[in-house]
Order: C-alpha cells, then sequence, then structure tokens
C-alpha cells in the first residue's frame, strides 16, 4: 500500500495539473461557450469569476502536494469544493438546466473529493503512526 504522505502529494498533484489544464483556456472561450451551449453569457463577471476562484484552487491543491502534512487542515476545504461543484452540477443535470457535458466533469470532480478525503485520513493514520 502507498503511504499516506506519497497517496496525498500524487493525489493533490494530479488534481492540480488536471485543473490547470482543464480550466486556464477557459479564459479564451467566452464566445465559443457561448454559441456551443447557448444562450450566450450574459453575466461575464461570473464566468471569469467562476474560471479564477476555480484556478485559484488548482494552486492551493499544487501547494498541499508540496506539504500534505502541514497543510492538511485546508484538505477538507478542497474536498467541500470538489463536493460542491459536483452536487450543484447534478441538481442543475436532473431539470436539464446544464448540458449533459458538465455531468462529466461533476463526476470527476465528485471522485477527486473522496480521492482528497481518503488522502485526509490516510494522512492522519500515517502520521500518527510515526
Amino acid at each position: 500500500m502507498i503511504p499516506g504522505e506519497t497517496f496525498a502529494k500524487r493525489v493533490f498533484f494530479w488534481a492540480g495539473v488536471y485543473g490547470l489544464v482543464v480550466l486556464a483556456p477557459q479564459y479564451f472561450l467566452e464566445g465559443t461557450i457561448g454559441r456551443d451551449f447557448p444562450p450566450p453569457i450574459t453575466h461575464p463577471e461570473h464566468f471569469y469569476g467562476f474560471i479564477g476562484v476555480a484556478l485559484a484552487w488548482q494552486f492551493a491543491f499544487l501547494l498541499i502536494f508540496r506539504e500534505p502534512g502541514r497543510l492538511r487542515p485546508i484538505m477538507l476545504a478542497a474536498v467541500a469544493e470538489k463536493f460542491l461543484f459536483a452536487t450543484s452540477s447534478f441538481a442543475l443535470l436532473a431539470p436539464s438546466r446544464a448540458p449533459v457535458s458538465v455531468g462529466l466533469f461533476a463526476a470527476i470532480d465528485l471522485t477527486l473529493g473522496f480521492l482528497f478525503l481518503v488522502s485526509f485520513f490516510r494522512l492522519r493514520k500515517s502520521s500518527a503512526g510515526a
């Protein structure tokens, strides 16, 4: 079995990299998203605000990757970030208020949220045994 700290490092590193790759290009896709998923974006401050906050979390994940033991308490906020996006997305999908593709990203975030939770508990267990 992978030790708790190594597991947490891998999870948070790959979560941060994945998030940067998926989110950063969206800064340049406002028009495309508005055309492909009508109606056009009418409140760009919400769109860019969401992307900015989500990107900030990716940097937090990369910070946790560097020192998971010291930054363990922030992992719970990271879990909340993932679960809140996933549950909100699924709630919008149910009445067809969001495109089905959002479900894929919600499922990925839900999975990452569970991996963050596992990291949190495995890190405690490994540090208690040390």
